[in-house]
C-alpha cells in the first residue's frame, strides 16, 4: 500500500524526494554521515506504517472533496478560507508525528511554523486545496526525521542501574 500512498501524493505534488529534502534538513546538522538515500529509505518507512497511509488517506480525500465542494456547511467554508482556527488539520498531522516520540512532535512544530521547501508551496492559496496536506507532510517529515535520529548508532546509550 505504501507505493499506493506515493501515488497520492504524487497526484497532490509531493514526492518522496520532496520530502526526503526536509529530513535531510532536519537532521544532518546532528549527523554529519548521514546521507540524501537515508533521508528517502525513512520517508518510505514512515509510509509503510499502516496507521500512517490511514491518516493521510483521510487529509487528502478532506482537501479533494473540498476542492470539489463536496462538503457540506459550514465545513465547506472553513476549508476554503483555511481557518486559523480550524486546528483538525494539525491535530491529524500528529498522528503521524507521533509514531517516533516526542522528537517528532517538536520537529513538527518546527515545520509548521517554518514551512521549508515543499510545505511552503502546499501552504500558498492557489487553485488546489491543501488544508490538510501541508500539515500531513510536515507530520511525514517530522517523524522520517525522528526515524534517523533513533537509529543514529552514535546516539548516547544510557543503562538503567538496578535499584536496590
Amino acid at each position: 500500500m505504501s507505493s499506493e500512498m506515493e501515488k497520492w501524493l504524487n497526484r497532490r505534488g509531493v514526492s518522496v524526494s520532496d520530502v526526503a529534502d526536509i529530513v535531510f534538513s532536519l537532521q544532518r546538522p546532528y549527523n554529519a554521515a548521514l546521507t540524501y538515500e537515508e533521508c528517502e529509505e525513512s520517508v518510505l518507512a514512515v509510509l509503510g506504517k499502516r496507521e500512517v497511509q490511514y491518516v493521510l488517506f483521510t487529509g487528502i480525500a478532506l482537501d479533494e472533496l473540498a476542492e470539489q465542494k463536496l462538503l457540506p456547511a459550514p465545513l465547506q467554508a472553513i476549508m476554503e478560507a483555511d481557518e486559523s482556527l480550524f486546528g483538525v488539520d494539525e491535530t491529524l498531522a500528529l498522528g503521524i508525528t507521533n509514531v517516533y516520540g516526542m522528537i517528532g512532535l517538536t520537529s513538527f512544530g518546527y515545520l509548521d511554523k517554518v514551512k521549508p521547501g515543499i510545505i511552503r508551496k502546499l501552504n500558498e492559496k492557489g487553485t488546489h486545496v491543501h488544508v490538510f496536506l501541508d500539515d500531513l507532510v510536515a507530520g511525514l517529515a517530522a517523524a522520517a526525521s525522528a526515524r534517523i535520529a533513533h537509529q543514529d548508532p552514535k546516539a548516547n546509550r544510557y543503562e538503567i542501574a538496578d535499584t536496590p
